[in-house]
């Protein structure tokens, strides 16, 4: 009987031994904390909080007193989910965007609100939504650089409260309806030959003006026979079997002018003659 109580006293003092090795090693695991460098430690103590972020290294709490939350302050690249918007001109269409942010005041993460991530999701999503159902088409197009800083400007100045600050919003992608893409296209082709007629009328103005010009410079008669002898010289270039040569009237004004004068003063003559028969 005596054998047998000190051998439960034995196992008694042994399993006492074990839960305290056991509790010693979960106190001392919990009392030490390794806080990396691209992170910041909140220590809680009785529930609050003792002073700024604390980190990198190593940190010793007390057990059951103090509690630590650790918070990451790299960069997190978060895509915003497609939002389904209308824009100011009635058009459909539907946005997805990339967010960047991060954690400047570890405090203020913890304390204000309860998941700055999904907090700032949130925030993406309604504000992506406001502010291009605020523009046209054209603008979401065309000004993607000024509606990312829109974007970046608002979503910071609502996630500045809990201490993440948003440096770069970018609108990734715009799809709109099949019938809107086929209207756009024939905008464009429309624009392009509008711009192709005004190119090929501001090219006959100009050919015009320049033949304009060729016109007052040819007016005299030696600079058209001159003309005549270059336009001569190009075709016998190209051994041609036939010549076509122009032969501008001003060569033959000399003689008709003769033979109006000599047919001017025949018709006296003739006259007299008639009188006298």
């Amino acid at each position: 009987m005596g054998l047998a109580l000190l051998q439960a006293a034995g196992i008694g003092f042994l399993v006492f031994v074990l839960v305290v090795l056991v509790v010693a090693v979960y106190l001392f695991f919990s009392a030490v904390k390794i806080v990396k460098e691209y992170e910041r430690g909140v220590i809680f103590r009785l529930g609050r909080v003792r002073g700024g972020p604390k980190g990198p290294g190593l940190f010793l709490l007390f057990p059951l007193v103090d509690n630590m939350v650790k918070v990451d302050l790299r960069t997190v690249t978060m895509d915003v989910p497609p939002q389904d918007i209308i824009t100011r001109d009635n058009v459909p269409a539907r946005v997805n965007a990339v967010v960047y942010f991060r954690v400047v005041d570890p405090n203020k993460s913890v304390i204000e609100v309860e998941n700055h991530v999904l907090a700032t999701s949130q925030i993406s999503q309604t504000t992506l939504r406001s502010v291009l159902g605020q523009k046209d088409l054209d603008d979401l197009l065309t000004n993607r650089e000024a509606i990312n800083n829109e974007l970046q400007r608002i979503i910071d100045e609502q996630t500045d409260p809990w201490g993440v600050k948003v440096s770069t919003v970018e609108v990734k992608d715009v799809e709109i309806p099949q019938q809107m893409q086929r209207a756009m296209a024939r905008q464009a082709e429309s624009e392009r030959e509008r711009r192709a007629k005004i190119i090929a009328a501001e090219g006959e103005y100009q050919a015009s003006e320049r033949l304009r010009q060729a016109a007052d410079r040819l007016d005299s008669p030696t600079a058209l026979q001159l003309r005549l002898f270059q336009t001569m010289g190009e075709i016998a270039v190209n051994q041609n079997s036939t010549i076509i040569l122009p032969v501008p009237i001003d060569l033959f004004r000399p003689f008709l002018r003769d033979e109006a004068r000599d047919g001017a003063a025949r018709r006296p003559a003739e006259e007299v003659r008639s009188a006298g028969e």
